[in-house]
């Protein structure tokens, strides 16, 4: 016979719970780096940014408008952007899972 405890849940005949039998579940703050949508398109855009300023280049009578110490500027600052999305997408969301015996 199967009796209910203090918190409702039901357990066995003289208070050994039945959760031994159940996957504990389990979180993480966030879901990893790899699976969310910003790292790709934060990887989309440093390529982008390299690609056009090796393009962007002197021309006849014409000076290099995309220097390489530009280029590396602006990806100093997607790094930051990309760093601070994260650590907004960490503040207080959880990623569940099930620890499987």
């Amino acid at each position: 016979m199967t009796i209910g405890n203090s918190a409702g849940n039901p357990s066995q005949p003289g208070g050994v719970e039945s959760a031994a039998h159940r996957p504990r579940r389990l979180s993480t703050e966030t879901k990893s780096a790899l699976k969310t949508t910003e790292f790709f398109v934060y990887i989309a855009s440093v390529v982008a940014v390299l690609i056009a300023s090796m393009v962007v280049g002197n021309e006849e009578g014409h000076a290099d408008y995309f220097r390489a110490d530009q280029a590396w500027l602006y990806i100093v600052i997607l790094t930051f952007g990309y760093m601070i999305s994260r650590g907004l997408a960490k503040s207080g969301s959880r990623d569940t899972y099930d620890e499987h015996c």
